[in-house]
């Protein structure tokens, strides 16, 4: 039975992508140190909490299925530390951390320890709007402030939003039958410091100090300029229609969004409307001093919250500069051009040794002895990659003897 799980339960855009890497990456090495982070792909975590919370998610509901029950089980078997890390289960309701909790030995001689990482609303606000177009929206950036600024919060995504980054809340939901001890809140530094704080932090959190881990890791989730999300949400206006989710994720949020646009840094950067400014700081504010009344454990400096200035120049992702966006759109349909002739080659590759493979079976079916041939055909019909060539050999037969 494990003695102690540290369960790191969000907010998104808080350096979660970054440490989930480093730690699936550095499994062997945590294994050694008695830690264990049980995952066997990367989205093991994000498949577990899908499963907890019974969410719909481009279609992963199926592949999500007994994942969280696996996961759990993992965790009781072991004995030492675990580590178990998404942010979406930031929003995971009472009933279902409850679940959560029992699955993993809450109450039966396991020590649960609660992970919060948070971020000052006055960056957090334009990170999710982005990561809503990242992820096919195509709601513009006002009509989302207005939605999430609603009192009633009566929207999707305003309940949503709430749900992953009102972090009192948060904090009440699952650490309700938690020691505040064990609670521990990470705060993200503002910006322009040393970009491996953060890092010091999650490495204090989770009792990482002292382990020789790689931390070179590429899985990250950049953030795009105010321009180039414009794009993003334009795109999506025009190809949402006909562009399935599978095809979606690899083109335009992996090649377009992350590997191409985020390269843009010299873009207006997207922000907070300075007349929101007053209005966010206040509830930061409002929010430091309620984790600082209830006695939990901070990592951090709980000023961090409050956020950084009004931006001196304020750019309107919805009334951008054409140029900036023609700009950027030059860039982005280079890199689909480059990656079409990337695997316009591959497909020539493949054609060649397809060819080699068709031409040795027509060797070997000129040479060999029915026996020999035979004893052939079985090894390539025992496996699915012979019972292809095969397929492949017949296919090629087939239009040899057309065109004869």
């Amino acid at each position: 039975m494990s003695t102690k799980v540290l369960l790191h339960v969000g907010t998104p855009k808080t350096g979660t992508s970054y440490l989930q890497d480093v730690l699936f990456r550095n499994r062997p090495v945590l294994e050694e140190a008695g830690i264990l982070y049980p995952a066997d792909r990367h989205d093991h975590h994000f498949l577990a909490a899908l499963d907890l919370m019974q969410l719909p998610w481009g279609g992963l509901q199926t592949e999500a299925i007994g994942a969280w029950d696996e996961l759990a089980a993992r965790v009781r078997a072991h004995e030492g530390t675990a580590i178990l890390s998404h942010e979406i289960l930031a929003t995971a309701s009472r009933s279902q951390i409850g679940r959560a909790l029992a699955s993993l030995g809450h109450g039966e001689g396991t020590e649960v320890h609660l992970v919060l990482s948070v971020r000052d609303l006055v960056r957090q606000i334009p990170a999710e709007w982005q990561e809503n177009v990242k992820h096919r929206a195509q709601l513009r950036y006002a009509a989302f402030l207005d939605q999430i600024t609603d009192p009633e919060r009566a929207s999707r995504i305003g309940s949503w939003f709430w749900g992953v980054q009102e972090v009192p809340e948060i904090l009440d939901r699952w650490g309700q039958d938690l020691d505040p001890a064990h609670v521990h809140v990470v705060t993200v530094p503002p910006p322009g410091g040393a970009p491996e704080l953060l890092w010091k932090r999650f490495s204090q959190a989770f009792g990482l100090d002292g382990i020789d881990l790689d931390l070179q890791g590429e899985r990250q989730n950049p953030s795009l300029g105010a321009p180039e999300t414009t794009l993003l949400r334009r795109i999506n206006r025009r190809a949402n229609a006909e562009l399935p989710p599978a095809d979606y994720r690899p083109l335009v949020r992996e090649l377009l969004a992350h590997q191409t646009l985020s390269r843009r840094t010299q873009s207006p950067r997207l922000a907070l409307p300075p007349d929101l400014h007053a209005w966010a700081t206040g509830l930061s504010t409002a929010w430091t001093e309620e984790v600082e009344r209830r006695g939990y454990d901070v990592i951090g400096d709980l000023g961090d919250l409050v956020g950084p200035p009004p931006a001196e120049e304020w750019s309107d992702p919805d009334r951008p500069r054409e140029r900036q966006v023609a700009s950027a759109a030059v860039d982005a349909i280079t890199a689909l051009l480059l990656d079409n002739a990337r695997l316009r080659h591959e497909e020539e590759r493949l054609h060649h040794e397809l060819a080699d493979v068709r031409g040795a079976l027509e060797r070997a079916e000129n040479t060999l002895s029915y026996r020999m041939k035979r004893t052939l055909y079985l090894r390539l019909e025992a496996s699915a990659v012979g019972r292809g060539l095969l397929g492949v050999y017949r296919r090629a037969r087939g239009r040899s003897s057309r065109s004869a």
